[in-house]
């Protein structure tokens, strides 16, 4: 498995990747039955972000949008999103575009590392999080309205890179 930067000619194959797991509604609060252009303007990240595919022979098998977690006084606080093709769950995909993305926060300069809302049902989210070394600093209860579960929490997680 190869992971490299997207490019234009990705989105074809990331949408689809995008569409079935926001539909799903168990990760992501993103709005649901975004217009291929809508989808594209929240996953595609223009500089100093980054987003990468994860490639296994000609197939996209997933996807990692990432950069400064805020503007200003907060950029040096690195954040990511992450997506793997539902049909390749528990092949490495998620785990190969975490290391490359903490790899690129440090390469980059980040102080740290923050994500914003992992879905606390999301086991295998947040033991791969634990897995290379992140926190669950807090979980804000019922902020993710979980398709089948209801109102669940979110943790913010944290890695400490200086």
């Amino acid at each position: 498995m190869l992971i490299r930067d997207a490019d234009d000619t990705d989105w074809p194959s990331i949408y689809p990747i995008f569409a079935e797991i926001v539909a799903a509604g168990r990760t992501y609060s993103y709005p649901e039955n975004l217009s291929r252009d809508e989808a594209r303007s929240y996953w595609m990240a223009s500089p100093p972000g980054r987003t990468v595919v994860a490639v296994d022979g000609d197939l996209i098998v997933g996807t990692a949008s990432m950069g400064p977690n805020r503007p200003g006084r907060g950029s040096h606080v690195a954040t990511a999103s992450f997506m793997v093709d539902p049909s390749r769950h528990n092949h490495g995909v998620g785990r190969a575009m975490g290391v490359e993305m903490v790899d690129w926060a440090r390469r980059e300069g980040f102080r740290a590392i923050q994500f914003n809302a992992v879905v606390e049902t999301n086991e295998a989210a947040v033991h791969l999080w634990k897995s290379l070394g992140f926190d669950v600093l807090c979980t804000v209860p019922e902020a993710f309205r979980h398709a089948e579960l209801g109102f669940v929490g979110l943790h913010v997680m944290y890695l400490r890179l200086l």
